[in-house]
Parts: structure tokens; C-alpha cells; sequence
């Protein structure tokens, strides 16, 4: 894949330019230079010794016993034609463990017992070898655990040899108790060019989706973004925008996004089961007047829509409404 631009630091700026126009400085990310560590630069945690929290191929016991209770599991990928895509995966607690290939004694792999439904962006994708994100989240207890890998089939699902394994910020996940509504079928997934009412609607309400991410070598990440109703801000029926609120300093969906533009978002209406989702690109915006009028805001990423899949009842799956974190930021009301 193509390297994309990250915003060039203040220091390397022109003296007539300044500096809260830096996001108009692109420059290249160097070919040996991670889009997370040219972020976390950008942003100001460029501190001698720091690489970021710890990640690791192994899934630890306690993380395995915790990936065995999810009745869900977030994969992200990309399609036939390099369109990223996030897609739900549900079955009842089991359905996706931890298990150790060859000699090891930890963990290194995922077996997941579902695949896409048909229709779905990734179905074919997810019938052959692929590279995958996966993120595994627990609202109740507000805990996520993010696993990056080589996914292969295997009867009818798939099995994921781990690159990556690690758990991070949780202060942005909403509480809510999930059960399984009987008699829930899918419906027939839906195309759109855009996003129609219903679905911009369902994006206004929301306060939590996936993002998938790649960087230039192909590697996929699957992450979660939370916050008050609102927080999507719509500037029209194929663009969004959200804030980039203060995390851990990982920086891995905005440090791919800083080397290939592409994503996938996942909206999911908890009450019904029904899923959105969104392929498109990315881009960060660097400009601290824009983040200033957004509260809690240390940036803001835009996103524009390629293509658009709608299902009902996607997933059995209902929820409790919301138990908002308290770390999450006031929301102001849009003016025209």
C-alpha cells in the first residue's frame, strides 16, 4: 500500500505559516518509520525510552478466560477490491477461545466459531486467507481486548495465528447487559452509495462504533471509538467527523490512518440487532481551532463514505440501554 502524509511538527514549519495550520504541511512518512511513532510525535509524546503500552503475541490466562465469556467479536479486514470493512461476529460464550499452537505454553491463537453471514462485506473475504483485526468487547465490565493476526477458514470458522495481542483504554465504553432475543432472523444486507435518513439518524444516536484500520504493509487493526450521543458529527449524507479524545498514546488507528487513508466502520443499533456499515477513508485533522470548538477534543478525524451495507436484526443480540462512562465529554449541540 501507498504511504499517506502526517501533518509536519510546528519546528519544521515555514515562519510565515502558523502553527495551528500544520495539518496543511503534510509531509511523507519515511518508509522505516511507523505512522503510530510519526503520531505520537506529532502529538507530543515523542518522550526518549517511550514505545507505546506493551503488546504481545500471547493471550495471558486471564485474557483467555475473558475472550470465552464474549458473546461478540468485532473482525476487521479488507475485501476483494482493498476496502476495509468491520464486521460482528456473535455465538454464545465459547464461541471464540484462546488455544496455544505447537510448543507453546501461552495462547497464540484464536479460533472464532462464525464467519460473515452471507452478504455481508467480508464473507468472501473471510473464506480465504486474510489478514484481520479483532476486538473483543465487554461493555458491562467496560474491558476490550484487541487482537491483530493471519486469519485462514476452517470448518465454519476461522482460526487466527496472533501478531498482536493487547488491552487498552477502556474509559470510553458505555455499560450495557446483553441477551438473546429469540426468533431473530437477519435480513438481506442492503447497498447504498450514501447514507439515507434512517441511517444518519441511527448515527446521531450512537455512542460507540468499530473502526478498522491497515497500515502500508497491510496489517489490519480493529479499535473502538466512544461517547456521548452525538459525539459522530455528520457534515453530510457521505461525511462524518468525530473527536480524537485523550487515550493511552497508542496511536494505532490514527498512526495507520497516517499511512493509508482507508477504513471501515462498524455502527451497531443495540436495541435492535440491526448493523451499518461504512467503508471510506480517513484523515486526521491537526488544526487545534477545529478541536477547540469540540469538547474534550485533543484532534478530530474525518471520514468519507465509499460505500454503505445496511442489515436488520444482523445480530440476535439486544442490549440494555446505555450506562454512559463518566469520562466521557459534554457533547454540544450542532449549530448551521
Amino acid at each position: 500500500m501507498t504511504a499517506q502524509h502526517v501533518p509536519a511538527t510546528p519546528d519544521a514549519l515555514p515562519p510565515d505559516i502558523p502553527a495551528h495550520v500544520v495539518a496543511d504541511v503534510p509531509v511523507d512518512v519515511p518508509a522505516d518509520v511507523p505512522g503510530e511513532l510519526a503520531v505520537r510525535r506529532r502529538a507530543g509524546f515523542d518522550r526518549p525510552g517511550y514505545t507505546g503500552p506493551s503488546r504481545s503475541r500471547r493471550i495471558p490466562p486471564i485474557a483467555a478466560q475473558f475472550l470465552t465469556e464474549q458473546p461478540m467479536v468485532v473482525v476487521g479486514a479488507a475485501d476483494q477490491h482493498e476496502r476495509l470493512w468491520a464486521s460482528l461476529l456473535t455465538g454464545p460464550p465459547g464461541f471464540a477461545r484462546a488455544q496455544p499452537t505447537g510448543d507453546a505454553e501461552q495462547a497464540d491463537a484464536v479460533t472464532i466459531s462464525a464467519r460473515p453471514m452471507d452478504g455481508d462485506p467480508l464473507a468472501e473475504a473471510l473464506s480465504r486467507p486474510a489478514e484481520v483485526g479483532m476486538i473483543a468487547l465487554q461493555p458491562a465490565v467496560r474491558r476490550r481486548m484487541r487482537m491483530n493476526g493471519h486469519a485462514s477458514p476452517g470448518g465454519s470458522g476461522i482460526q487466527v495465528t496472533l501478531d498482536e495481542v493487547f488491552a487498552n483504554c477502556p474509559k470510553y465504553i458505555q455499560g450495557r447487559e446483553p441477551w438473546l432475543e429469540p426468533g431473530s432472523v437477519p435480513g438481506v444486507p442492503s447497498h447504498h452509495a450514501q447514507l439515507t435518513m434512517r441511517q444518519q439518524q441511527l448515527i446521531q444516536r450512537a455512542d460507540t462504533f468499530f473502526i478498522t484500520t491497515a497500515n502500508r504493509r497491510g496489517e489490519v487493526d480493529a479499535s473502538h471509538r466512544g461517547g456521548n450521543p452525538g459525539f459522530v458529527q455528520l457534515l453530510d449524507p457521505r461525511r462524518l467527523r468525530w473527536p480524537d479524545y485523550q487515550g493511552n498514546a497508542m496511536f494505532c488507528t490514527l498512526g495507520n490512518l497516517a499511512e493509508n487513508p482507508s477504513a471501515g466502520l462498524l455502527f451497531i443499533d443495540w436495541a435492535t440487532g440491526d448493523t451499518l456499515q461504512l467503508t471510506g477513508t480517513a484523515h486526521t485533522d491537526w488544526d487545534e481551532r477545529h478541536a477547540a470548538e469540540v469538547p474534550g477534543a485533543q484532534r478530530l478525524v474525518e471520514f468519507t463514505v465509499t460505500e454503505v451495507v445496511a442489515t436488520a436484526q444482523a445480530s440476535g443480540l439486544r442490549w440494555t440501554r446505555a450506562e454512559y462512562s463518566k469520562f466521557n465529554p459534554e457533547v454540544l449541540p450542532r449549530t448551521a
